[in-house]
């Protein structure tokens, strides 16, 4: 999996990257590729016995703009239940007016720790301008659903967005989940989007736990578009 985050990163071209994912399809002939880091601590530093971390994991994510506004996309990474997971999916808008809401289903099949999974989403989007800023709310949920076992978790992440006049995103997020047989979560998820060259963004944050969650993390990751 790193070799493969590594490759990725090394051989991407340079283009625009939006940041609205989601209920907004992408865009006929153009693809969308995202890789990160993710470490977590303790939150309490008398359970810390050395600067390593307690978890470390690394994403990819993929999208590809088909015709009738369909988008074909890979998730490789962790699971709701913090297993490892790859699935491919396809979204299809089903509420798209030029402004205003927007609404997108999507279907997904892969494994999670080798066990076959069906995921279906749901996904609303929001863009808006205020202020002389363009900005974006968003609410992405899913349910990952595994037949052998008959377990299912699920997961709703809630986003605003805003573009500031340098062209940096501000991103705040609020990532929450119930895996089965576990006690739901909700972490708060803030980042920077910044350029660091044409058609190219690093996305740095900071994850902290709010409940079912005693961590916190950093992410390093870069978006790409071509």
């Amino acid at each position: 999996m790193r070799i493969l985050v590594a490759l990725i990163l090394i051989l991407l071209v340079q283009s625009p990257a939006p940041a609205d994912a989601g209920a907004w399809p992408r865009e006929r002939g153009t693809w969308f590729v995202s890789s990160d880091m993710r470490l977590s601590w303790h939150q309490d530093a008398t359970q810390r016995v050395s600067l390593m971390p307690v978890s470390q994991y690394y994403t990819l994510y993929a999208e590809y703009g088909l015709p009738r506004n369909l988008t074909a996309g890979l998730d490789l990474g962790r699971s709701v239940s913090g297993a490892g997971k790859t699935i491919a999916f396809l979204r299809l808008p089903v509420y798209a007016p030029e402004s205003g809401l927007k609404v997108a289903l999507d279907l997904g099949l892969g494994q999670i720790e080798a066990r076959p999974v069906m995921r279906p989403g749901l996904s609303l989007g929001f863009a808006f301008a205020a202020l002389g800023r363009k900005g974006w709310l968003s609410a992405d949920a899913i349910a990952e659903i595994a037949p052998v076992s008959q377990h299912t978790d699920y997961k709703l992440d809630l986003t605003f967005g805003v573009d500031l006049e340098s062209g940096t995103k501000v991103i705040l997020q609020i990532q929450t989940g119930a895996p089965d047989g576990f006690a739901a979560f909700a972490r708060f998820a803030p980042s920077l989007v910044m350029h660091i060259g044409r058609n190219r963004l690093l996305d740095m944050g900071v994850m902290y736990g709010l409940e079912g969650d005693d961590t916190f993390g950093v992410k390093l990751g870069v978006w790409q578009t071509f």
